[in-house]
């Protein structure tokens, strides 16, 4: 089935919108200047008037609204339309981008209502669970142009799409939990080398694999 707007999609919509009503349910008991950009150890570096922050949060729930509908609809653009097989995937996806940059809405207008409240750690630790998320998605996408780990190897050859990415849905999802613990953990200066080091792994070694296993099976 073709994916379309529904009435099951106001709600997931109505979501990207809370940030800006709790905005607006707390703006008058905010401090006028507020912070309003943040260095990597979550602490505030610049401020601003507390009238700055609505911009933030539009911008963020456009760009949760409009990743959610492109994510949606990617079937309807890919020209092969191997992605409509996976259409629910995608919409998985969608929803857990758009909480994901809903909830960094909720956590900037946290931190400008608290002083004392850093936000990076969570970050990272919903990033990672993010990961976990989509790792447990791979099992079950098929070949397409727009989402996975699109080796020209895999996208060559059904089975080594499948291969690899039997191998990267368990790397992104063991790899997404461990990074949730590490963000837990750490300080944000050790977190961010231990997070992007993660990372690579998780993404060059499903790319490697896909080489390895075609050339093995295709020559």
């Amino acid at each position: 089935m073709k994916p379309r707007l529904t009435y099951r999609d106001i709600p997931v919509l109505l979501v990207a919108l809370l940030p800006a009503f709790y905005l607006a349910m707390i703006f008058n008991t905010l401090n006028n200047t507020v912070p309003v950009h943040f260095n990597l150890g979550g602490r505030p570096d610049r401020y601003g008037d507390k009238s700055l922050l609505w911009s933030s949060v539009i911008v963020l729930t456009i760009c949760s609204v409009l990743a959610y509908l492109l994510l949606k609809f990617i079937p309807l653009i890919d020209p092969k339309k191997k992605a409509l097989q996976s259409a629910a995937v995608y919409h998985k996806m969608a929803f857990a981008t758009l909480l994901l940059l809903t909830g960094i809405s909720f956590l900037l207008i946290q931190s400008a209502k608290s002083s004392d409240f850093y936000s990076s750690n969570v970050i990272f630790a919903c990033l990672g669970l993010l990961f976990a998320f989509i790792g447990n998605l791979l099992y079950s996408i098929k070949p397409n142009y727009f989402a996975g780990i699109r080796t020209p190897w895999a996208l060559e050859d059904e089975d080594t799409w499948r291969k690899t990415h039997q191998l990267a849905g368990r790397m992104w999802f063991g790899g997404g939990i461990f990074l949730s613990v590490l963000a837990i953990l750490l300080p944000i200066h050790i977190l961010i080398i231990a997070f992007y080091s993660v990372l690579s792994v998780m993404v060059l070694i499903p790319v490697v694999y896909s080489y390895i296993y075609y050339k093995k099976h295709h020559t």
